[in-house]
């Protein structure tokens, strides 16, 4: 599809897709490319997403709500943990799994234990091989013939999440296995996301571009305001890390760097809801966030063991 096919005819099948996979498997570039819109942010750094992000296509006579899910890892703090079981959650309540996985990578623990998390689903899984535009026709063979040796997949589907732009025959199939029903959502509605935490995630994604080591992973981001004046839209967002050298590299040398996520944020926020903003950004430390339950619940990020 080189654009959305959205429809106005009668929905008669419906039903929930959740994208899972290892982390930098390109389950958030598939869905983007997918939907013919960003609505996940992306990057090269592994647990880039945090959150379900939901994307709704009404294709031919169907609704198909693709859920984009965190990255099935080992976890190293509580945030980790809270993310996997996240994922696990979702997968309980889908009608379909596109597990993807990176067809330049080899199979490793990551895989295993994703592997692990979809066999307790008890759902129809399509392996979705990933990044085949680095690989040449027998290495696709290859990777395919392992994985069936791997898992009863009930279909096959090699793609290029970054570079294909015609994914009907993955859609057409998908509909195949969606249940009889009319509309989940309004058929105008393309993502259930708020737009607070869609700007929240855009100026995340900046970090993560912009910073390294260990402090895009130690940032959370939150929109505490938008005012409009005449046309233009105040944004007042908040930066936490959980130490004061991670303060100072974010907001940079007489605040560069900072400048350089603000600007680019901007740019962003203009180009998918059409506003012209000025984004005002400040950073605060707090110490083992992702150490802390109730702090991971403000903030947004994953589920409870409740």
């Amino acid at each position: 599809m080189s654009e959305k096919e959205y429809t106005t005819v009668e929905i008669r099948k419906s039903g929930f897709v959740a994208l899972a996979g290892s982390p930098n498997a390109g389950k958030s570039t598939l869905l983007n490319a997918l939907m013919c819109e960003k609505l996940a942010i992306v990057s090269p750094k592994p647990q880039t997403t945090r959150s379900e992000i939901r994307g709704i296509m009404n294709y031919k006579d169907a609704q198909i709500i693709f859920a984009d899910t965190p990255g099935i890892h080992q976890p190293v703090d509580r945030l980790g943990s809270r993310l996997n079981k996240q994922t696990a959650s979702v997968l309980q309540g889908v009608d379909l799994i596109y597990y993807l996985v990176d067809g330049t990578a080899p199979f490793n623990e990551a895989e295993e234990r994703t592997l692990r998390m979809i066999r307790q689903a008890y759902l129809p899984v399509f392996l979705i091989l990933n990044k085949i535009d680095k690989l040449n026709k027998k290495q696709v063979l290859n990777k395919l013939t392992a994985w069936q040796n791997r898992y009863p997949f009930a279909e096959y589907f090699p793609v290029s999440a970054l570079n294909d732009h015609d994914f009907a025959d993955l859609l057409d199939t998908t509909i195949q296995y969606l249940p009889e029903g009319g509309a989940l959502y309004p058929m105008d509605m393309t993502s259930d996301g708020s737009t607070d935490f869609r700007i929240s995630e855009i100026i995340r994604e900046k970090i993560l571009l912009c910073t390294e080591q260990e402090v895009p992973h130690a940032t959370a981001v939150i929109v505490e305001e938008k005012t409009w004046v005449e046309d233009v839209c105040a944004i007042r967002a908040l930066v936490l890390v959980e130490k004061q050298g991670q303060k100072g590299i974010i907001i940079g040398k007489k605040g560069a760097m900072l400048q350089k996520i603000c600007a680019l944020a901007q740019k962003e926020i203009k180009e998918i809801f059409g506003w012209e903003n000025e984004l005002e950004i400040y950073v605060r430390v707090e110490e083992e966030w992702r150490s802390r339950d109730k702090r991971i619940t403000e903030y947004g990020y994953g589920i409870t063991d409740e």
